[in-house]
Order: C-alpha cells, then structure tokens, then sequence
C-alpha cells in the first residue's frame, strides 16, 4: 500500500532555515511523480492546498512562482525520500507541509495542483515566529 510519511517540521524563527523530510513506501513503480504543498491555518476547506513544487521521475522540477529561491527539493532515490528545504522562513511560511505523490508514464508539465496529486501524506507543521 502507498504511503507517504512527513517528518521534521516544528517552531521556527524567522530567518532560519527547515528541511523537511518524507519518506515514501509501497509504491511498486519508478514512475511516481512526486511534489510538496502547504496549507496555512484556518485555510478555507473548499480551497486547494498550495503547491510549492514538483519533481517528476526523470528529475524535472517546477517551483511556483512564490518560491523565490527561498525553497528547494531534493530526493535520495536510494532511500525513496523526498526533502524539502526552506531558507529565509518567513512567519507567512507558517503551515501545514504536506508531500504528494500520484503515479504517471509523464509527470505534468504544469506547476503542482492538488487535484492532480492522488497520494498524500499527513503532513507536518511549520510555525515560523517574527
């Protein structure tokens, strides 16, 4: 069974820097598709969760615009785990990160949208103090 697993959030000040981790199982091909969203407190629930960035399997990467440079993923392939880190957090960084997967011969060519995401983590909490 598919499974994605976030660790490595917790409280922050502004400035610093986080990595996020997650570590995903049970995927039984090579083709997964892979990405990171975020959801700040109180968030609507009828809106979508922010996509921060996607790599496909081949390595591709989209950042949403926002990103500014301020964000970057990585994987270790070996160890089936996908990071996230964050420089420069900013307290507006506060939220939920959640990591996604979803399974494709071709990863969209897009900037990552939830609704194309079929697997997902629990997440993990980022607060990020002034």
């Amino acid at each position: 069974q598919e499974r994605l697993v976030e660790s490595g959030g917790g409280s922050v000040q502004a400035g610093e820097s986080i990595r996020l981790s997650c570590a995903a199982s049970g995927f039984t091909t090579k083709n997964v598709c892979m990405g990171w969203f975020r959801q700040a407190p109180g968030q609507s629930p009828g809106k979508e969760r922010e996509g921060i960035v996607s790599i496909g399997h081949n390595g591709v990467t989209r950042y949403a615009d926002f990103t500014k440079g301020r964000f970057d993923i990585s994987q270790d392939k070996s160890e089936n785990i996908l990071y996230l880190n964050i420089l420069n957090l900013k307290p507006e960084d506060t939220g939920t990160y959640y990591c996604a997967a979803y399974v494709a011969v071709v990863c969209v060519s897009w900037k990552p949208r939830e609704r194309d995401f079929e697997y997902w983590g629990r997440g993990t909490q980022v607060i990020v103090s002034s």
